[in-house]
């Protein structure tokens, strides 16, 4: 340490100096730096600005930017809730007649992250507080660290019992993450520091053990991470939330973030998946991905589309971006083009097992959406319909299984896609160099019913004549 002059007034000075710096430093630990030369003591005080309970904070655009690059539009502006802004940094030079003559020489005055404007204001209002024999750096820190010096700078105002900080500034929007940044960071670090009585053990501990949950019940982490792993083992994922009687009964759940700070990744992956399930279970529209090594749950689309336009069918599987028709299963082939009937039947026929009006069908509406059901149904009972005539008024050919009709004539049919000859009564095939074997062998079902008794008038042919033709000309 050098020595200073011998000058009493100065080494008088210099005694209050160094009696000063030590009432700070045991006071404000954290706030304090000092350094000394030949002629002068010099400090840099780094002083928290603290708003106490959270205050509402506007931050507008002061339209320099918008100005200097000559645009017109309209200044932004965001709100936010703070209790602490980030600090302001002071470099004071403290002359060898202070206190007892000259004030504190002000070097430098910095705030964090350029919050405030208008740094020659607050030097002067800072140089203005010294009098003459008394030490002023306590009330400097002070005014800074209670805010006063924003009220008294203009801004801080009070409003219908509220105190409003409002801050100019060029970005707005990037100021907001800065500030909102520091103020979480300062939240944690006092937390951290105070002790906590955890409500389930009842044991003290500090805060860099415990867990200060949204709710704003606090928990050490061993309580909270011994139920909460037991309970995401068990699948019990509604219980991994708050351990408080009260938030227990309103059945609040952890945040991912407060549930990342307690288990491990591959708990909380479990975690996760509980919840995915769970809404499944619980949204009758949210569908497995069809992909059979995904198979994640899809939920609908959150863009309103008309109900029976056939896009409500769409489904897009976030994991792994397959899109699907959520009734059939298979890729999307549109809006406009049905289902496969055999693949949209099972939904059809469940949607039919209930009775109308029941839960059971608002369920399937709620998932599929009521038109599209009513659509399918219709086009479902019209295809029976029609399977059923073909059934009664029509034979299947056994080889291509095209439906054939026969108007008039004899059984024994030809189709005329493939050739093939069959029976028209029960549709069997028939051989192509003995067609007629088959009505003429005794035993068969179909032995003498060539033709049909109904379509035989009283001058027609009797089955036995055409046999006996049908021999004469050695056909069989």
């Amino acid at each position: 340490m050098h020595t200073f002059s011998e000058d009493p007034t100065v080494t008088t000075c210099l005694e209050l100096q160094r009696e000063e710096i030590r009432v700070l430093e045991s006071i404000y630990p954290y706030c304090v730096s000092t350094s000394e030369d030949s002629s002068k003591v010099m400090l840099k005080l780094e002083i928290p600005v603290e708003l106490g309970d959270a205050k509402t904070v506007h931050i507008v655009d002061d339209g320099s930017t918008s100005v200097a690059s000559g645009s017109d539009h309209d200044f932004s502006a965001v709100t936010l809730s703070l209790s602490s802004l980030p600090p302001v940094l002071l470099e004071v030079i403290l002359p060898p007649t202070y206190p007892l003559s000259d004030g504190p020489l002000i070097s430098s005055i910095h705030v964090v992250d350029s919050w405030m404007p208008r740094y020659i204001l607050l030097h002067q209002q800072l140089q203005e507080q010294f009098q003459p024999g008394e030490g002023v750096l306590y009330t400097w820190i002070e005014w800074i660290r209670n805010a006063e010096f924003l009220r008294e700078s203009g801004f801080l105002t009070s409003n219908k019992n509220a105190e409003i900080i409002r801050l100019p500034h060029p970005q707005p929007q990037l100021l907001f993450p800065r500030l909102s940044e520091h103020d979480k960071n300062q939240q944690l670090s006092q937390f951290s520091q105070n002790s906590y009585t955890c409500s389930v053990c009842f044991s003290s501990r500090k805060g860099a053990q415990c867990l200060l949950l949204s709710c704003g019940h606090i928990f050490c982490r061993d309580c909270l991470q011994g139920g909460w792993q037991l309970y995401i083992a068990e699948g019990d994922v509604e219980h991994v939330g708050c351990l408080d009687s009260s938030c227990v009964k309103e059945g609040r759940e952890a945040s991912e973030e407060e549930v990342r700070r307690v288990v491990t990744e591959e708990e909380v992956q479990r975690w996760k998946w509980l919840r995915q399930k769970r809404m499944f279970e619980r949204d009758p529209t949210v569908v497995h991905c069809p992909v059979a090594l995904c198979q994640a749950p899809v939920p609908q689309p959150s863009e309103t589309v008309e109900e029976g336009s056939g896009w409500e069918r769409l489904r897009t599987c976030p994991s792994c971006n397959y899109s699907f028709c959520s009734f059939c299963k298979r890729t999307w082939h549109g809006s406009l083009v049905d289902c496969p009937i055999p693949l949209s039947e099972k939904v059809i026929l469940e949607y039919l097992e209930h009775p109308e009006g029941s839960a059971g069908r608002r369920v399937l509406e709620t998932r599929f959406g009521s038109r599209n059901l009513t659509r399918m149904v219709l086009r479902y009972q019209e295809n029976k319909a029609n399977q059923q005539w073909l059934e009664s008024h029509s034979m299947k050919c056994p080889q291509c299984s095209v439906q054939v009709e026969k108007s008039h004539g004899c059984n024994h049919m030809t189709c005329a896609k493939c050739k093939t000859h069959f029976c028209y009564r029960c549709g069997q095939r028939l051989s192509v160099n003995n067609p007629y074997q088959h009505f003429s062998t005794p035993g068969q079902k179909c032995y003498q019913k060539l033709f049909d008794a109904s379509e035989l008038g009283e001058d027609d042919w009797q089955p036995m004549e055409a046999y006996a033709i049908m021999e004469e000309n050695n056909v069989g």
